[in-house]
């Protein structure tokens, strides 16, 4: 049956009870007997009425809705992440509204412009390459920022992952299994995640007296990370550079080292370890298998949805920032 214009006035009158009878009815708010509810919700099937959600939602200034910023969908950790945060939200009777930006400035913007237009109680935004800013955001919103460093003095909750530490598990790793010419994989970013990472990993390797060298990796020309580390890895190989340990700051940068090092006719773990971040689903199935800083999504997730829940009830946290620990996973290509 093709779904009709009527309104609750129209709901009421073929019910033969006040309007507000039938929209107490509809939100299961207040009293009323169970035999008018049976002859409001028989009208409502008959007609097949819908809820008009949008006026709903500006009566009630609250729409059950809550927008998530992620900015690369087809990273494993982001994907998984978002599917945790998508699940515990639907359970707790919101719906949501996922918006990949591709780490693209622009396409976040006209996202926010859109996710405040269709009044969202909250926003749960996830990484990306700069400062996170509600400069373009005309309504109070509450906002998580995961895994993202949110412009000072705006109030934001933060949730993320202990990245130094996860450097500082990484450098001891290599460090315990006699590396000493270290290099640190990163592809160019500027996400605050990576930095922390990166800070803890070379503060770590300076306590023992050793300089890592920084391998930056190009994010162009049309290939897959995994590619451009492999071939950046490569040449340095070819151009007679020794090395005995990496870490990269991600899965997909290691995956990149370790085709690289086996290519060159080095073996993993014997002459070159190798260890990554984020526990991406193909660590597990690459070869060797590879020894990864594990981010625990649904520890982010909890802590994300709690909070957002929380700062919408209205209430004033005491503690504005969450960090999460991480686990380092032993795997082949640090342990024989």
């Amino acid at each position: 049956m093709e779904k009709k214009n009527i309104s609750i006035k129209e709901i009421a009158e073929l019910s033969g009870v006040s309007v507000a009878t039938v929209s107490r009815v509809i939100n299961n708010n207040g009293r009323f007997s169970e035999e008018t509810r049976k002859k409001v919700q028989a009208v409502i099937e008959e007609t097949n009425y819908e809820t008009n959600t949008v006026a709903k939602s500006l009566r009630m200034k609250k729409s059950n809705t809550i927008g998530i910023l992620v900015p690369d969908i087809s990273n494993a950790f982001f994907s998984e992440l978002v599917r945790k945060l998508e699940s515990q939200l639907f359970d707790e009777g919101y719906s949501t509204i996922i918006c990949n930006t591709n780490r693209d400035k622009e396409k976040e913007s006209a996202y926010l412009t859109m996710l405040e237009s269709k009044m969202v109680d909250g926003l749960i935004v996830i990484s990306g390459q700069k400062e996170f800013s509600t400069g373009n955001i005309n309504r109070k919103i509450p906002i998580i920022c995961v895994d993202r460093k949110p412009k000072s003095g705006e109030g934001i909750a933060i949730i993320h992952s202990d990245n130094y530490q996860g450097g500082v598990v990484a450098a001891e790793e290599l460090i315990r299994n006699g590396c000493k010419k270290i290099s640190l994989l990163e592809n160019q970013a500027t996400m605050s995640a990576f930095k922390h990472r990166e800070n803890g990993f070379l503060e770590t390797l300076a306590k023992h007296g050793i300089t890592a060298d920084i391998i930056e990796v190009p994010r162009n020309g049309g290939f897959s990370q995994t590619e451009n580390a492999r071939a950046t890895v490569l040449s340095r190989l070819q151009a007679g550079r020794t090395y005995d340990g990496f870490f990269a700051l991600t899965d997909r940068l290691a995956i990149g080292a370790i085709e690289a090092v086996l290519e060159f006719g080095l073996k993993i773990p014997a002459d070159i370890k190798i260890v990554g971040f984020d526990n991406d689903p193909i660590s597990k199935y690459c070869y060797p298998k590879l020894t990864t800083v594990k981010q625990n999504t649904e520890e982010l997730s909890k802590r994300a949805c709690e909070t957002l829940r929380s700062l919408i009830d209205g209430n004033v946290l005491e503690e504005i920032q969450h960090i999460v620990p991480i686990e380092l996973i032993r795997r082949g290509t640090t342990k024989t």
